[in-house]
Parts: C-alpha cells; sequence; structure tokens
C-alpha cells in the first residue's frame, strides 16, 4: 500500500481537501521555485505492524558537501533499519543524514534513501520536514514507485546496490556440507547462491529447505541489519540447449508451464510481506541466452538444439516473464546471466549479446527498469584478474590477442570483461546505474601451479601461457576443472563497476557426472565432464581438464572442495 501526503508550507496557501490529504493552492506562477527543498516520502508496503519508506529530497538552494533531514511522527513509529543514510531516532524525532558516498546534493539535485519501520495503532505519513534546519515542502508524487533506487530500478525502495552495508544469507544447507569436510570450517560461514533448478525445488527437494525456509532462515540471521539473499532462477524450456550435464525438466515448448507452475509461485512468494524487508537478488536463467548468440546458424558450435530455441523465442519469452513478474515485487534485484569473457569477449559476440539481452528485457511484459544488473563467471572459472599479460601487450611484434589462449579475444579476465560489458549494456538502452556480479567462487587459481610472473617471452605463446593464472586447458573448459581454487571471498563494491564479487556457484558442488548416471532430474551425461574426452570445436578439440568421479550437478563432490580449498586464492 502506498500512501502520500501533500503540504505546501511557508507561502502558499493551505486548503483543506479530502481526509488524509492535504491540497495546494497555487496563486498563479507563486512560489514554486521559492521553495528551498522538496520532500517526497511514500510509504512502499505496509503489513500493519511495520512498513517500507522510501524518501527522495530535492535541494533547490546552494550545493551542499553534507546534508540532514529531519521529521516527527505523530504515532509511534520507530525505525528499525535504513539504507543510503544513517539514521537516528530520539521518541517522535527522526533525523537522516548522508553516508560517506551520497554527501554531495547539487542545486537541484536529489538524493534518496529508504527505511523499515514498526508501529501500532495508525501510520500516518510526517507532515513537515527539513534541510539542514531550513523546512521543506512535501512533494505530492501520487501512489507511483516512485523514483529513487538506483541500480535501474523501477522502485523507489530499491537501493543502488542491495550488497551496500548489508549481510548476505549463509545457506545452512551448504554450510553444513562444507563444515563436515576436514579444513571447512575455513569457508563454511560464507554466502552462496540458493539454485531453484526445477520446480520441486521450490517447496524443497527430498525433505530439503524449499524457498520459503531459506527466507525464513534468512529473516533469522537479520538481525536488525540488512540481509541480500541470492537466488538462481534456472528452469527455462529446453534450458543449456549446448551442455547436456545442465539440461532441465521442461521440454522446448513449455513456456506456459515454466510461467504458471515456476516463475508464478516463486514470485508469490517473494512478494509475501513478511519478506519485504530482504534484499532479494534473483539471478536469472544461466547460460541459456548466450547460446543464442554462440551455438546457432552456420557456426561450428551450433546445436540443433540452440536453433530450436532461437526459432521458438522460449529463452527470450521465459527471461522477460521472469523480469517481468519478480521486477514488480519491490525489494527484489534482478541480475541477468552475461556469460564471461571467454564465451562473449569475442567481437562477434560481444555488442550482439548485449542486443538479445536488451530484446529479452523488453519482452513478455518487463522494461529496463526490471534489471539492476547483470552476472558474469556463474558456475565458471575465468580469472578474475590476469596481472602477468595484459591485452595491449606483444611479444617480438605478435599481439597477445594472437596467441593461442586468448585467441582474438579482446579480454583476458573477468574483470575487464564484465567492467566493458557493463558500458556495452548501457549503449543499447539498459539504465546507466546497472551494476555488475561476478561469480569468484572457483576462480583463483591459486596453489603451486600458480606463475610468480609473466612468462619467457620467447614467443607470444610462451609469454602468455607461462603467465596465465587461469591454468585449464582450453578456456572453454567449464566443467569440474582440475586444478581450481577459491577466489575471492564475496564483498561488495570491490570496483567500479561491480555490485559484488560473490559464490553465486556453492563451491564443492558439481557441475556434471564423469559418467552417465540416470536420475529424475532431467539431467544428462556432457562428455565435457569426463576426464578421458578430447573435446569439440567449443573447446577447440582439446581434453576436457574434468576432475574424475564426479556425481550429478550440483551433487556433494568432495574431491572438488578439497582441491578448491587448498588452490584458493587469495589463500584460506
Amino acid at each position: 500500500m502506498s500512501r502520500t501526503r501533500t503540504a505546501i508550507l511557508a507561502a502558499l496557501a493551505l486548503v483543506a481537501g479530502t481526509a488524509g490529504t492535504a491540497t495546494a493552492v497555487v496563486p498563479g506562477d507563486v512560489g514554486i521555485q521559492a521553495v528551498p527543498c522538496t520532500v517526497d516520502y511514500k510509504v512502499q508496503n505496509d503489513w500493519g505492524s511495520g512498513f517500507t519508506a522510501a524518501v527522495t529530497v530535492t535541494n533547490n538552494s546552494a550545493a551542499k558537501s553534507s546534508w540532514a533531514v529531519k521529521w516527527s511522527y505523530a504515532g509511534n513509529q520507530k525505525v528499525t533499519s535504513y539504507w543510503n543514510s544513517k539514521i537516528s531516532q530520539s521518541g517522535a524525532d527522526v533525523t537522516a543524514s548522508n553516508e560517506t558516498y551520497n554527501g554531495t546534493l547539487a542545486t537541484g539535485g536529489s538524493v534518496s534513501f529508504g527505511f523499515n519501520g514498526s508501529y501500532s495503532g495508525t501510520n500516518a505519513v510526517p507532515t513537515s520536514f527539513t534541510l539542514d534546519g531550513v523546512t521543506c515542502n512535501v512533494d505530492d508524487g501520487g501512489s507511483g514507485g516512485g523514483g529513487g533506487g538506483g541500480g535501474g530500478g523501477g522502485t523507489g525502495s530499491r537501493v543502488d546496490n542491495p550488497y551496500s552495508g548489508a549481510k548476505v544469507y549463509v545457506n545452512p544447507e551448504w554450510s553444513a556440507k562444507a563444515a563436515a569436510e576436514p579444513g571447512g570450517s575455513r569457508v563454511s560461514n560464507q554466502p552462496t547462491g540458493v539454485w531453484l533448478d526445477r520446480i520441486a525445488a521450490i517447496n524443497g527437494v527430498s525433505g530439503g529447505m524449499g524457498l520459503r525456509d531459506h527466507l525464513d532462515a534468512a529473516l533469522a540471521q537479520k538481525g536488525s541489519g540488512e540481509e541480500v539473499v541470492q537466488l538462481v532462477i534456472y528452469d527455462l524450456p529446453g534450458r543449456d540447449c549446448a551442455a547436456l550435464a545442465s539440461n532441465g525438466e521442461l521440454g522446448p515448448t513449455e513456456i506456459d508451464k515454466y510461467k504458471t507452475q515456476f516463475i508464478d509461485p516463486i514470485a508469490a512468494i517473494l512478494a509475501d510481506s513478511k519478506y519485504s524487508s530482504l534484499r532479494i537478488v534473483t539471478t536469472i536463467e544461466i547460460d541459456s541466452l548466450p547460446n543464442l548468440v554462440t551455438n546457432t546458424g552456420s557456426r561450428a558450435t551450433a546445436t540443433a538444439a540452440c536453433d530450436t530455441m532461437l526459432a521458438n523465442g522460449n529463452y527470450v519469452k521465459g527471461v522477460g516473464y521472469a523480469l517481468a513478474k519478480l521486477g514488480a515485487i519491490p525489494n527484489v534485484y534482478n541480475y541477468i546471466d552475461a556469460g564471461h569473457h571467454g564465451w562473449l569477449g569475442w567481437d562477434d559476440n560481444f555488442a550482439p549479446s548485449a542486443t538479445l539481452f536488451k530484446q529479452a528485457a523488453t519482452s513478455e511484459g518487463a522494461t529496463v527498469d526490471d534489471v539492476q544488473g547483470f552476472i558474469t563467471n556463474t558456475a565458471n572459472y575465468s580469472a578474475l584478474k590476469e596481472n602477468n599479460f595484459t591485452i595491449n601487450d606483444s611479444v617480438n611484434g605478435t599481439s597477445v590477442r594472437q596467441s593461442k589462449w586468448v585467441d582474438w579475444n579482446r579480454y583476458v579476465d573477468e574483470l575487464s570483461y564484465a567492467q566493458a560489458f557493463r558500458n556495452q549494456l548501457v549503449s543499447v538502452g539498459f539504465n546507466s546505474g546497472i551494476g555488475m556480479l561476478i561469480d569468484t567462487s572457483r576462480n583463483g587459481w591459486g596453489g603451486t601451479a600458480r606463475p610468480a610472473g609473466p612468462g619467457p617471452t620467447t614467443s607470444v605463446d610462451a609469454y602468455v601461457d607461462g603467465g596465465r593464472y587461469d591454468r585449464r586447458i582450453h578456456v572453454g573448459n567449464w566443467c569440474n576443472q582440475s586444478g581450481a581454487g577459491l577466489g575471492e571471498r564475496p564483498q561488495a563494491n570491490p570496483a567500479t563497476g561491480i555490485d559484488a564479487y560473490v559464490w553465486m556457484k556453492p563451491p564443492g558442488e558439481s557441475d556434471g557426472s564423469s559418467s552417465a548416471i540416470p536420475n529424475d532430474e532431467g539431467k544428462g551425461f556432457d562428455r565435457m565432464c569426463d576426464p578421458t574426452y578430447t573435446g569439440n570445436a567449443r573447446n577447440g578439440n582439446n581434453m576436457s581438464g574434468a576432475l574424475p568421479d564426479a556425481p550429478l550437478s550440483g551433487h556433494w563432490f568432495s574431491a572438488q572442495f578439497q582441491q578448491l580449498m587448498q588452490n584458493a586464492y587469495p589463500p584460506l
């Protein structure tokens, strides 16, 4: 429920209107420009004993390097948590002051912040606000969602970066498995993604936790601070048309089932006001959209299954529907999967992928305002930052781009790719505030094989291969990679344009089985998970580099977990 109240103060006359509102009568063009500041206060969600509010302050006076907004409540409202400002309260009097990163407030500029509160009785909107001691008017923003939250959010209650100032949910099921491993307690308190990879996962599989169980556990972990919950929404029709290990349960044409039996039930749970204080990050449909760019048509990597999904449009429709349904929930933050540099970094793939993502984000009722950002390297192994060579280096007159490893790609690591791809996405029409996530769960590449410096300059291949941290046989290898290690620990705001480093893929969960294993999860056997496989066009006909004796994707793989800890970088 959204409530607003108009109260034009100072020289403007007030005329009583309908109950709960005050209507301004402005003689001619008098007064509006003279108002030193305006405040737009909206109750975004009210569940009877508590509420979420979004506040936007516009400064019409001299520019400021810091600010403080004050108001008083008529009832017993108490602020319980807040974001994008520091809030203190004494009795009915509330003060919201700037954070270190948003103190600048230009003439004509605005700043937005939000908070959760509790109350009993009535929840009347304050009628008077001051900015640095000067009385403002209250702007009538109507009953809409308002501006505010950046990151492309279409709803005022969203913050620019959900990870800022927040804890992130530690999945107790993953944490228990990690802690049970020798040495696992060193990382078992890290936050990881919760994968909703089939319809049954919504209510819980084989007695395991369902979506509501995870959200309830997140509320318990939250305490009085902010809490992010990370969900992977992953069950498109004909899912992952180029990788059998991650095929899904729905056939290529089952788009209606995807909408009504998968997305709709998830949206209904996430929209429950019980969970309105959580920041829910949804990563939307890993891998599938990039397949439409790289594995269709006349390309050597094309598959019949990917051609089918391109022709029927169900990847685009499914992603659009998910964005629209989930994006309508004010505390949900949608991040679309954007592959990784070793997939979409080539000129032929880079711009077309951004254009395709825009198509998906504006289909089935979705708009770019439903997209808060993108995630790269999900469940992959691409190194975060290669320090021993750059794309601009050359050896004996031969560019690094011509090395067998780089193979004319414009990017050599995930950080440079994610930052550049963000700019490309904005250029095709996504909001300028979008942020990127990078999955660093398995891209550390530490241990004894980690190069200490650049390779020899005898040839461009020796230079690149001798210096690269990523020790895969080929950048196209993706299944249970031998020699991999845990990467950077999850953290917010680690680099320009990056909302967070995350462990969206829970370390220790298999990418796919090393041999065929009958199952009821819709998961096929992909030879890229077989350590004896000699490869295909997508990995340059190289060995797969996969670990032996792996279980089905998503199942616990103790040997992999031990290797990831052993090769962690930064080290544990």
